[in-house]
């Protein structure tokens, strides 16, 4: 996966306990452990640098360094059970053919000890991990995994660690990933030679993201030195010159343990790891000079500026307005970590919320949508940067928007920031280190990766209660501290770049022929015997393709790994009024998590398409005797967010029937908790809806937010299309979350005189922000239940009630009540909570086929099958089924031989059965394959081991841990008790053969089941020539 930088947010899980026999280093504790390592101790050709306690977020870093060979080391010793293992490498391209991206793809196609085909995707169903990955960032590449369980962390750790050091890097697995010249039907050689390869067609789709080109170019523009002037991940024009021998020369000097960086994280033993990597890589190594180092950027003289072109929005709410326009700072050294951490913080008082100064100036000024791509600080290069601007604007307004920059920055230097706001970012930093992820460790890999890539000190970035206080010191010291970093590294600085991107109508034709202008180039320097061989070799890559793989070297998990029963959640719910709060008692670490659903049943058919905007706004408008911006500063001070979203919900037992409501969240200290739950019972009770002008911006920021969203989720939106017509929910999904929102926001943000929408706010208010039919949950401490349920009941009996019973508008409602039983020695104690559930008789699932036409040179194909809801019998034998049809069909077709970037299969909670494919160069070529994929499966062409391979991938997914914040939702929010979820993990563990092929005939054969299909992508003759597709 190529990222030019990456980030993972969030902190701490604890996932299930670990199997009985490692219960010797279990008493202890992992941070208890670590401390005992002594600076100096030597371990496994490994010495101990540094022993550092981080209390605040409870773990100690072991830094060790390898003797032999210089390889750099850090374990964060922690007591979480998801365990994390990442070898990262400096990785200095200085071209833009994409190598470092292409050889992350190749390393993981075989190596010398596990030569079968692509042991990092077969390892996906080999293994419970609940994290497995690679990414190329600007100056790195990364290989991190992570999982639960200790034998698997073996296995994997043994694949990673043969993959990075002793990889194939055959021929033919660069010409399937990197890029190959190939006959379009490799079968035939009449047809057109084409480019074809997986890096290739993944650059292309990331290309036709205008603020990935934008945020791409401002990089190379303002560090053009170096590295950073290139495109790690490859141009598409660039990709086909690279040569499979300047690839294995890349590798040599690059993929070396002097110029690596281990990392471990979680509460495996240490000593383990060390022993492993030692044996199995490190020792085979010497020590070399890796000459990977990054110059520092020669500082300019003069401010420079630069434009560039890049593809029409289709859906820009004002088509003349689709310039994006930033100012961009060269700041400081990454690795003095002080210094980067309070800009980081000045940052964010620059342009995080309606309070900032940049959002005053350049947001509300009307002039642009949203801000420019890559907003704010960047501290993923060796010396960060700051960029602000705007995107959305008339070419003519450049200039207004450099002086509203320049301006707003000299404003800063006179007034600095009040202190409030200064006091919630800090305060944002306490929740954030206090909040527990499941994915912490994941987090804490990327976190550190770009500082320690540069020789920085990583421990010294993982304290942050230190920066905390000593940046409270210093603004206590000199209370112009702030102004002073804004006069020297905005207003002083010379090393200034002004980046401006405005539409070309043709610009999408012009990358085809350029493309088409270097295919050529490549056909003509072609010989008779040169294109008799690219022919061979196209049928040489096909048929290695297409046989059946030896996997026999890999190691693998057996299904008798998987835990049989699942540990119970204890929940107690509760009545406060009339309504029932569910109480799920977790150690949260002082944070409390409140979640709330409120009905649409009564809401009236023509107000629905407007609930996703009402959602987005409600919390942003101002409340009570609150303004939106004193509202917004309020929720920054108390809490760690207050959001609100569309809950549509399937029943679990009945396709036709679902739940439909709008669902609250936030968090927050549990000392603030009064204060949360007050302005909730503000937000309820007061909402302000008189802000014309500032719902414009939030309106024009949305919709801007939602067209640039489409190169990126294009597969999630053709399959919310393709199952539209196939429940009642489907019309729902796409009517809050498809294409139809996407174009509903594109007029709304259109019009000229916005306040007849404004007015359908307080009317959607009126049946939504009521008590009629609301259920609650609250996750916190054991000890601060009781303070929370009685801040709860009050924000209950303080909101409105209606005045007169409202009707459902659709008269079907069933009230269904989740099961609470007692489970063993625990029960879920108290009431059972009854959700009102609405169910359409007379509904008939129909076909459809829609292409969405747009102007990219990728597809996003989703082809979707009405199947059994969750409870089914046949449930689980479907959901084992579209994991195999993944790893043993799809992938193969989709990826290896159809070029996309991605595809599979997948049953979702709804029992809609899903075939997509992402950044794929083929549309109806790929529907046809996923009718092969069902004719693959009837014909029952798998093994036993197969079946368990995708087992074990579908208990990594039911199994993946959940954070403390998460406990108990399964149950809250869809209705699904552990004893359902016990009930369905038996039926996965019987699943065999017979069931699958008997599912396949049942419900995805052709004529079977309804189906829809939808295409996002390019014009295309032959769908424009079949009237059974609709064009939009």
């Amino acid at each position: 996966m190529w990222s030019r930088y990456w980030a993972a947010g969030g902190l701490l899980s604890r996932g299930r306990a670990l199997s009985q026999k490692w219960w010797r280093w279990k008493s202890v504790s992992a941070n208890e452990r670590a401390l005992q390592y002594r600076v100096g101790e030597q371990i496994h050709g490994f010495t101990v640098k540094q022993v550092t306690a981080v209390p605040e977020l409870f773990l100690t870093a072991v830094k060790l360094s390898h003797d032999r060979t210089g390889a750099r080391y850090l374990h964060v010793a922690r007591e979480d059970s998801n365990n994390l293992f990442s070898i990262q490498f400096r990785t200095t391209p200085m071209d833009s053919t994409g190598v470092p991206h292409i050889l992350e793809h190749t390393v993981l196609c075989g190596s010398q000890k596990y030569p079968c085909r692509d042991p990092f995707f077969k390892m996906l169903n080999r293994s419970l991990s609940t994290f497995m990955n690679a990414f190329t960032a600007s100056d790195y590449t990364l290989y991190p995994f992570s999982t639960q369980n200790p034998k698997d962390f073996q296995n994997l750790l043994s694949v990673y660690l043969d993959a990075a050091f002793f990889p194939c890097l055959r021929q033919l697995d660069f010409w399937q990933e990197g890029w190959r010249l190939e006959h379009e039907n490799p079968t035939d050689p009449q047809t057109p030679l084409v480019f074809k390869g997986v890096v290739f067609n993944e650059m292309k789709g990331a290309f036709t993201d205008n603020e990935r080109i934008f945020a791409q170019h401002l990089q190379n523009k303002i560090l053009p030195d170096h590295t950073y002037g290139v495109i790690s991940g490859g141009d598409p024009l660039r990709i086909p010159d690279l040569t499979w021998e300047q690839l294995k020369q890349f590798h040599a000097t690059h993929y070396h343990p002097s110029n690596s960086r281990f990392f471990t994280y979680g509460n495996f033993p240490l000593e383990h790891h060390l022993k492993q990597i030692h044996e199995e890589a490190l020792v085979k190594f010497e020590r070399i000079e890796s000459n990977t180092d990054i110059p520092k950027q020669k500082l300019w003289e003069q401010p420079r500026e630069h434009s560039i072109t890049c593809g029409v929005d289709s859906f820009a709410a004002d088509p003349s307005k689709q310039t994006t326009v930033s100012v961009s700072y060269l700041l400081t050294d990454i690795t003095d970590t002080f210094e980067t951490f309070t800009l980081s913080l000045l940052s964010s008082l620059l342009v995080d919320g309606p309070n900032s100064p940049f959002y005053k100036a350049l947001i509300e000024s009307g002039v642009g949508t949203d801000f420019s791509p890559d907003v704010g600080f960047n501290g993923s290069t060796r010396e960060a940067y700051f960029s602000v601007g705007l995107q959305g604007i008339a070419e003519k307004d450049i200039d207004t928007v450099k002086q509203i920059i320049a301006r707003t920055i000299n404003e800063v230097i006179v007034r600095g920031f009040e202190e409030d706001r200064i006091e919630a970012l800090l305060h944002k930093i306490e929740i954030q280190l206090k909040h527990q992820s499941t994915s912490f460790g994941l987090a804490l890999t990327s976190y550190i990766a770009s500082c320690w890539n540069q020789d920085g000190d990583p421990v010294e970035l993982l304290k942050i209660a230190d920066k905390v206080s000593r940046f409270r010191q210093c603004l206590k010291e000199n209370p112009t501290f702030l102004q002073e970093k804004v006069k020297t590294y905005f207003k002083d600085n010379p090393h200034r770049l002004t980046l401006s991107m405005s539409p070309e109508k043709d610009y999408h034709d012009k990358q085809a022929q350029m493309e088409a202008e270097k295919l050529e180039k490549k056909v003509n320097a072609l010989s008779e015997e040169g294109k008799r061989q690219v022919f061979e070799k196209g049928l040489e890559l096909l048929d290695l393709q297409s046989k059946p793989q030896d996997t026999s070297c890999l190691p693998a998990l057996k299904v008798s790994d998987i835990e049989p029963k699942i540990p119970f959640t204890v929940l107690e719910t509760t009545l406060a009024g009339w309504f029932p709060v569910q109480y799920c008692a977790q150690p949260t670490n002082g944070v409390v998590y409140f979640r709330a659903v409120s009905s649409l049943n009564t809401l009236p058919e023509e107000l629905k398409p407007y609930v996703p905007l009402f959602c987005n706004v409600i919390t942003k408008m101002g409340c009570g005797a609150l303004d939106y911006r004193e509202q917004a500063q309020k929720i920054e001070l108390k809490t760690g967010g207050m959001s609100v979203s569309p809950h549509i919900i399937p029943d679990d037992s009945h396709l036709d029937v679902y739940e439909q409501g709008v669902l609250f969240s936030s968090l927050c200290l549990d000392r603030n908790l009064p204060d949360m739950m007050h302005l909730w019972s503000e937000i309820f009770n007061n909402p302000r809806f008189e802000e014309e002008e500032h719902f414009r911006v939030l309106v024009k920021k949305t919709a801007q937010e939602l067209s640039n969203g489409i190169p990126d989720c294009g597969h999630l939106y053709a399959s919310i299309r393709a199952s539209k017509n196939l429940t009642p929910s489907g019309e729902l999904q796409e009517m809050f979350s498809g294409m139809d929102q996407v174009k509903l926001m594109k007029r709304i943000a259109e019009m000229p005189d916005i306040k007849p929408i404004l007015r359908k706010l307080p009317r959607i208010k009126k049946y939504l922000l009521n008590s009629d039919n609301i259920r609650c949950s609250v996750n916190a401490a054991p000890q601060q239940i009781s303070e929370a349920s009685k801040e709860v009941e009050k924000f209950i009996k303080g909101i409105a009630r209606s005045k007169k019973e409202r009707k459902p508008v659709r008269p079907h409602v069933i009230e269904k009540s989740s099961e609470v039983q007692h489970v063993g020695s625990e029960a879920l104690t108290g009431l059972q909570v009854t959700r009102k559930l609405v169910n359409d008789p007379t509904f008939k699932p129909c076909q459809m086929k829609t292409h969405f036409v747009l102007p990219f040179p990728v597809n996003y194909v989703g082809e979707c099958i009405r199947t059994v809801p969750f409870t089914a019998a046949d449930y689980a034998s479907l959901r084992i089924l579209a994991r195999l049809m993944t790893a043993k069909f799809l992938h193969r077709e989709i990826r290896e031989k159809g070029g996309a970037y991605g595809g599979g299969a997948k049953l979702s909670h709804n029992g809609i059965f899903t075939f997509f494919s992402y950044r794929d160069p083929n549309s109806l070529a790929t529907l046809n394959t996923f009718e092969k994929a069902v004719d693959w499966a009837k014909s029952g062409e798998f093994t036993q081991e197969d079946i368990d391979e995708a087992k074990l991938a579908v208990f990594a997914a039911v199994d993946a841990p959940v954070a403390p914040s998460d406990k108990g939702m399964n149950h809250f929010l869809y209705g699904i008790s552990d004893e359902m979820k016990q009930s369905h993990r038996e039926q996965l563990f019987a699943v065999n053969s017979d069931n699958l092929v008997d599912v396949t005939n049942r419900y995805l054969a052709v004529g079977k089941s309804t189906r829809g299909q939808a295409v996002l992508g390019p014009e295309n003759a032959d769908i424009t020539k079949d009237p059974s597709w609709v064009k939009r």
